[in-house]
């Protein structure tokens, strides 16, 4: 085994411990009650998607001829799964006691969730006749069996799972489906306001009314979660459009084979596994959960509780920048100097008034973007309509493949090539994943670039959720280089060299290297060296193997990294130069920020890419260096209050556990907290405009 091995953590357990720590704010009695209710159903819909995704490619792998191995903790795909349902199932033990006390604390302030062991024979019967009137005509149960084949069980619907026998002691199993658009998945007890019963729990108290001639042995609500791994190169028809390709990709995907089977009560082992063989999984795969399958119901919740506002965050609205003048044009003054935006603490607005500005100026003649994943009503693709009906040349690259975004982004492709606009979808084996807009004015017969780049999606919504950054600037050399972009990805090429931006797939990783060879260099020359960074996620091998050297070399090293880490701090002689914190909060940490060196000669990119494999050598990322002082001084005070939050930051150990900083009694740092007030401290007035 090498001697770097033991700083390596399994991405997927990473992975889950990041799940951990939002649960953890479910459970944290310093976050306003209603507000835990939404980090309970953030926990279950991203260990969702995680098995959609991750568990899926994992079992996909499994039956690869080939041993798959992962290659830091050299782990097989089979080794990975189990550990991952082992370790969900000690969760699940940790959720339902979190759930368990919210819905304790929620009582007192009138809200309940019950079943019919807490109801009166009346209330009993008034729910039995709204179960005959209101839900039993719209429900379909089914007995499995040689006419009646075992159903396609759809991805994340709920099922009641009967055990059946009838006279002649023959036993069957039914299955209703109890998802449904027609009835509430919340069901008001009429006597008592506030409380009330999940629609599934009174189908399943109720299902021997569904099944007459037989006795119900057993029962259970049931959930299946299926692969969602397809890519579109899996369906590839050279004869085929490429957006109906996509279209026919997002109708397979919702018939993959499913990786998990949530029961809310244990039922007979034959019975599970006669599922396990319908469904083609094993039997460890079927896991049981003592909450409630679905919590999407507690924002239905939340809606009883609104007028008690301290159950809820303070109320926060995105400032509008005092770096600009909101009566002036932003076109203007971009080119005069260079603007950050810091979303979601300031608003997006500056950006959409100047790509709508773009859109109305006569010596604007194009407009480049890469799109993502944007607002289901997006004033961006408003205003790049606008753009092209004016007849201004508009590119724009539409990442198909955002996965769970597909159908909403080629819903836009369609809007925005019927007004005109030229569209690009990807890029072959490179997904692409850089936020990036070019504007081109010709003024007396010279033409000039305004670009933009940022660390976030262009979505409105999502700009009051995530914590991002967004450059604007009117720097000739780095227009030029995002020009050399979008002509390489026109051509559908990649750009091979650059000088100010870092690009992906070519020139990101690399370079990133170099940077930290530089500063590897000082430290052995002893003189201060410091390497800065905050991400997402961190799995990339050789950019984990060049911090271990640099922090063996005594480079000063602080990550801030929200999510996967597979980097351990603090191992003697091997990371013990590095500090790693996690900040779960209010908003989604998303921005990255990359920092090496001290003082006047530091440089500070913002980008668009985590320090994983699939961003630096498989995606069409960038990361664009702050060259206005005042900018760089801003992001490196916003990287360090960071690195300093105790309220919701989490320290990482060699043992690879999170440690919560906040001490008792004393005052603490929430960085999203303080960067909001700041905000606020600095207000402008909006014009309204």
């Amino acid at each position: 085994m090498k001697a770097t091995q033991k700083c390596y953590t399994n991405r997927e357990l990473s992975w889950l411990k990041f799940n951990e720590r939002v649960l953890d704010e479910a459970g944290n009695a310093r976050v306003p009650l209603a507000e835990r209710l939404t980090f309970a159903s953030i926990y279950q819909s991203n260990l969702d998607e995680f098995f959609m995704v991750r568990v899926g490619t994992l079992m996909m792998q499994m039956n690869a001829k080939e041993i798959v191995r992962e290659n830091k903790t050299n782990m097989t795909s089979a080794e990975q799964v189990q550990a991952i349902l082992d370790q969900v199932k000690v969760l699940e033990q940790k959720k339902a006691k979190i759930y368990e006390q919210l819905m304790g604390e929620l009582e007192p302030k009138g809200i309940r969730i019950i079943n019919f062991n807490k109801l009166s024979k009346e209330e009993g019967d008034m729910l039995e006749e709204y179960f005959d009137v209101y839900i039993a005509p719209f429900l379909s149960p089914m007995i499995i069996g040689k006419q009646q084949p075992f159903p396609f069980l759809a991805n994340k619907q709920l099922y009641a799972i009967v055990l059946l026998r009838n006279q002649k002691g023959k036993k069957r199993t039914g299955i209703v489906p109890c998802t449904n658009s027609v009835f509430k998945r919340l069901i008001e007890i009429p006597t008592r306001p506030g409380c009330f019963m999940l629609s599934e729990e009174l189908i399943l108290h109720f299902v021997s009314k569904l099944y007459t001639k037989y006795e119900i042995r057993e029962k259970s609500i049931m959930r299946v979660t299926r692969n969602a791994d397809m890519e579109a190169c899996e369906i590839y028809d050279e004869d085929m459009d490429y957006r109906n390709m996509m279209e026919q990709m997002i109708k397979q995907r919702n018939r993959l084979n499913p990786v998990r089977v949530e029961l809310s009560r244990q039922i007979d082992e034959k019975v599970k596994a006669e599922l396990a063989e319908f469904l083609g999984i094993g039997m460890s795969h079927i896991i049981h959960v003592n909450t409630p399958l679905d919590l999407s119901f507690v924002f239905a919740l939340q809606n009883y509780l609104r007028d008690k506002t301290e159950l809820f965050y303070e109320k926060r609205t995105p400032q509008l920048s005092p770096a600009l003048n909101n009566k002036e044009s932003i076109l203007s003054q971009v080119e005069k100097k260079d603007v950050l935006l810091s979303y979601p603490f300031e608003s997006m607005k500056p950006f959409l008034r100047m790509l709508q500005e773009a859109a109305e100026d006569e010596s604007v003649v194009s407009i480049k973007m890469t799109l993502y994943r944007v607002a289901e009503k997006s004033k961006i693709i408003d205003a790049l309509v606008e753009a092209a009906e004016n007849g201004k040349e508009v590119v724009v690259l539409v990442e198909l493949r955002a996965r769970f975004d597909e159908a909403n982004n080629i819903e836009m492709s369609h809007r925005l090539e019927d007004a005109g606009c030229r569209l690009l979808y990807g890029l072959g084996a490179y997904k692409v994943h850089s936020k990036l807009c070019l504007i081109t004015r010709v003024k007396e017969g010279r033409h000039s670039y305004i670009t933009q780049i940022g660390t976030g999606n262009y979505n409105e919504k999502t700009s009051r959720l995530y914590t991002d950054l967004s450059l604007l600037t009117a720097n000739q050399e780095i227009g030029a280089e995002a020009a050399a972009v979008f002509t390489a990805l026109q051509q559908g090429e990649v750009v091979e060299e650059t000088k100010y931006l870092l690009v992906a797939p070519k020139c990101l990783q690399n370079k990133v290297a170099a940077l930290m060879d530089a500063e590897i260099e000082k430290a052995n020359k002893g003189e201060e060296a410091y390497i800065g960074i905050k991400i997402n996620s961190l799995t990339d091998k050789v950019l984990i193997d060049k911090l271990i050297e640099a922090s063996q070399a005594g480079v000063q090293i602080k990550l801030i990294v929200r999510g996967i880490c597979c980097l351990k701090p603090g191992i003697q002689g091997m990371t013990d130069h590095i500090t790693i914190i996690s900040i779960v909060g209010r908003f989604l940490e998303h921005s990255r920020i990359y920092r090496f060196g001290k003082g006047a000669e530091e440089k500070v990119y913002i980008a668009s890419a985590d320090f994983m494999t699939r961003n630096t050598t498989r995606r069409v990322e960038v990361a664009v260096p702050i060259l206005d002082e005042k900018i760089r001084k801003r992001i490196c005070y916003m990287f360090d209050c960071m690195m300093a939050d105790d309220e919701k930051g989490r320290l990482l150990t060699a043992q690879g556990d999170y440690l919560v900083r906040t001490k008792a009694g004393s005052d603490t740092l929430c960085s999203q907290e303080l960067f909001y007030q700041e905000a606020y401290d600095c207000k402008v007035e909006d014009s309204g405009e």
